[in-house]
């Protein structure tokens, strides 16, 4: 064999070793829990995902504030709680306004076709389709200032 053959060979298997080892991405993991990617908002920077226990933490550079609908939501820098399929429950760091306050959402669920947000003593269903996108911090769905309906 050539030395570009075995340098190809190395290099083809040093790459195969370095992709195949890389983490999929947060969303890819909220995906695999059968809950849409939209639960989370763009910038994520890292997470840590216990498969045996769900037990899980997210990471973003900073807040992230952003309505959606009626509501206004504030993730903090770091999120946590466990997930299991369809559901995350113990969920801390993510909030929402209610009138004058802010509680916490301490769990989501899909039920059916709609994921229900819980703060504990009230809960609001949405479409989970809707969360197929993730928001963005600042503007949620709404960032080019158009809303757009079916």
């Amino acid at each position: 064999m050539s030395s570009n053959a075995v340098l190809t060979s190395c290099l083809v298997f040093f790459l195969f070793l370095t992709f195949s080892d890389q983490k999929p991405t947060a969303y890819d993991a909220v995906r695999s829990y059968n809950l849409p990617p939209g639960i989370l908002p763009k910038g994520v920077v890292d997470y840590e995902l216990n498969r045996k226990t769900g037990d899980f933490k997210v990471y973003f550079n900073g807040t992230c504030d952003f309505s959606i609908q009626s509501y206004q939501l504030k993730y903090k820098s770091t999120i946590s709680g466990v997930i299991s399929t369809g559901q995350v429950k113990n969920l801390k760091g993510v909030s929402v306004k209610v009138l004058l306050f802010w509680v916490n959402i301490v769990e989501v669920s899909l039920d059916g076709g709609d994921l229900d947000f819980s703060v504990g003593i009230a809960s609001a269903s949405f479409p989970a389709v809707d969360f197929e996108e993730s928001p963005q911090c600042g503007c949620g769905f709404d960032c080019n200032g158009l809303l757009f309906s079916s």
